[in-house]
């Protein structure tokens, strides 16, 4: 028995495979005319976009993983496609909490690709606005997570909410005040509450520190790691600073013009890192 709860941890919570997105009217030549080697990831065939092409991944259980690269590298659109914002082009994807990971989510029903975000997954965008309803209350959008996850019992609800206040540092008499009156750097704790609410075992945050003063990104920080340690959720983390992913995230994968480039162990990347590009946003750090 022990033998197979090994074996079920050895297996990626998250796979991704051969993702890619392509934006216009593609062409059969849209992957080998883009891309790194090219220096761009517009098709000089046909014009259009390769935000992703042919990415893959494997996620484990309690991980936290790093996407990082510039503006434009693709990340972002990765991520949005993990949570069905965006539709791919093609590839696929298994979450081994689903169906024992065996079905590509991708080709689920919008029924169900609902149900998969309302009930295994969380997202913390870089724009509040974009995650939080600036007219409901702070606990009105953890309640509204919960409602979509099948938590039907008031007390129930305003216990969760409490909780998740706590661990996030929101004074509990800010519940009931609106966000949109809240600082930047709180609307992301709001934020990250509320994609907790349903303990999702995947949360996805997307340059969730950009734009915040420097205390602030320091604090939000602080608070994500101490969030993990404590519920062991796994995370996959998109960046284009590699200070945040250093201090975040066990494995890295860099991205440029929509494509991986380099991918290891965040420490490795960091201090051995083998594509020019890599070395070039770690010099650009320091």
């Amino acid at each position: 028995m022990n033998r197979d709860m090994d074996k079920a941890e050895e297996q990626p919570l998250l796979k991704v495979r051969d993702l890619s997105m392509i934006y216009g009217g593609t062409c059969n030549h849209c992957l080998e005319l883009t891309g790194p080697e090219t220096g761009g990831n517009i098709c000089t065939c046909c014009g259009s976009i390769v935000a992703c092409g042919h990415v893959s991944l494997d996620v484990y259980p309690g991980e936290i993983v790093g996407i990082v690269g510039e503006s434009g590298s693709g990340k972002s659109t990765l991520i949005k496609s993990l949570y069905f914002d965006e539709l791919p082009t093609f590839g696929q994807v298994f979450l081994q909490s689903f169906e024992e990971g065996e079905t590509n989510l991708l080709s689920v029903s919008d029924q169900k690709k609902r149900w998969l975000r309302n009930h295994k997954m969380g997202i913390v965008y870089q724009n509040p606005y974009l995650g939080l309803n600036m007219d409901f209350s702070c606990g009105g959008n953890i309640a509204e997570k919960l409602l979509t996850a099948d938590y039907y019992h008031v007390g129930k609800i305003r216990a969760r909410a409490t909780e998740l206040l706590i661990k996030t540092e929101i004074p509990l008499g800010r519940m009931d005040h609106l966000p949109k009156y809240f600082s930047g750097g709180m609307q992301q704790r709001v934020q990250i509450s509320k994609a907790l609410a349903n303990n999702p075992p995947l949360l996805l945050l997307d340059e969730i520190t950009t734009g915040l003063d420097v205390s602030v990104q320091a604090q939000i920080l602080d608070l994500i790691r101490q969030l993990q340690r404590q519920l062991g959720v796994t995370m996959v983390v998109v960046s284009h600073d590699f200070a945040v992913i250093r201090m975040l995230t066990d494995r890295t994968f860099v991205m440029k013009n929509g494509r991986v480039v380099e991918n290891g162990l965040t420490d490795q990347v960091m201090e051995d890192p083998q594509h020019a590009y890599t070395q070039l946003l770690i010099n650009s750090m320091l």
